[in-house]
């Protein structure tokens, strides 16, 4: 039931790797951080994971997800949940609609807005669900968008660079409350960032280059 990725490395077409070949396995539950510097190929790997890999990339290696080898799975059937910089709700959408969205299509009729309305007083915004996006405040989008992607069921977590945004006071409370909620979701995640505050306590983190790794 874990994330592993085996020689994995990305490179342009006909170029250079983007970074050292990449061994990794993720349990469930547990947060791995990836750190490097901006442009080194971070988010890059996130997408190679999720499927969503640029044309003008090509990757090498094995991507294992619960015991799958997910090279020929497309992206739609990868179970993958992705935390961006940016909360990318549906603006057109209020929140409880949202959340709805993210719900597994076995979920019908009135029970996906019950659904959406528990996981909203799980998290204590209730009176939030008739608002709208523009509505409410940075903090509470993003605590929106976790949530979304944990209503999908997802068997992967990626947190992209997940608090930058973030003034400094809620970057620490939101950083606390989403490993909480990942660690209750019991899924493998992975991490990238260039923000060493931004780490888990007591996780593992990897450090670019992260040659010969073997975590």
């Amino acid at each position: 039931m874990s994330l592993c990725l085996e020689n994995l490395t990305i490179h342009k077409i006909n170029g250079d790797p983007l970074f050292p070949a990449l061994n990794i396995t993720v349990p469930p539950g547990e947060i791995v951080t990836l750190m490097g510097p901006s442009g080194c190929g971070k988010s890059t790997l996130l997408d190679t994971i999720a499927g969503h890999l640029s044309a003008e990339f090509r990757y090498s290696g094995a991507i294992t997800l619960h015991d799958i080898k997910l090279d020929s799975v497309p992206a739609h059937k990868r179970e993958v949940g992705i935390l961006f910089q940016d909360d990318l709700l549906f603006p057109h959408l209020s929140v409880w609609e949202n959340l709805a969205f993210a719900l597994p299509d076995s979920v019908k009729g009135a029970e996906r807005q019950q659904r959406a309305t528990q996981a909203l007083n799980n998290i204590n915004l209730t009176k939030l669900a008739y608002s709208y996006p523009e509505q409410i405040s940075g903090g509470q989008r993003a605590r929106i968008a976790l949530t979304r992607m944990l209503l999908a069921e997802p068997k992967l977590a990626l947190l992209d660079e997940p608090y930058s945004k973030l003034d400094k006071d809620l970057r620490v409370q939101f950083r606390t409350w989403v490993v909480e909620q990942l660690k209750q979701a019991n899924i493998p995640t992975l991490m990238v960032t260039h923000d060493e505050t931004d780490v888990a306590y007591g996780s593992r983190c990897l450090t670019w280059p992260w040659e010969n790794s073997h975590a």
